[in-house]
């Protein structure tokens, strides 16, 4: 089971990561997306899908709430 475990980690972390994965948690990440006064970047600005954005944006909120992100 830990061998498993081990290969799907390593197998993940060799794929690129989407704006779709990251999670509030990711705040290093995150952060790139957010301005230093603390505004949340635009769509033109960032690149994203509009789906990616939305998602990008709840997980910035969500980290807000948690006191994880300014």
């Amino acid at each position: 089971m830990l061998l498993r475990l081990m290969s799907e980690n390593t197998a993940t972390e060799k794929r690129s990561r989407t704006p779709l994965d990251l999670t509030f948690m990711d705040v290093e990440l995150l952060q790139r997306f957010v301005t230093e006064s603390g505004k949340i970047q635009p769509r033109r600005i960032t690149g994203l899908t509009p789906k990616q954005q939305r998602h990008v944006a709840r997980q910035i909120k969500r980290a807000r709430q948690l006191l994880l992100m300014k």
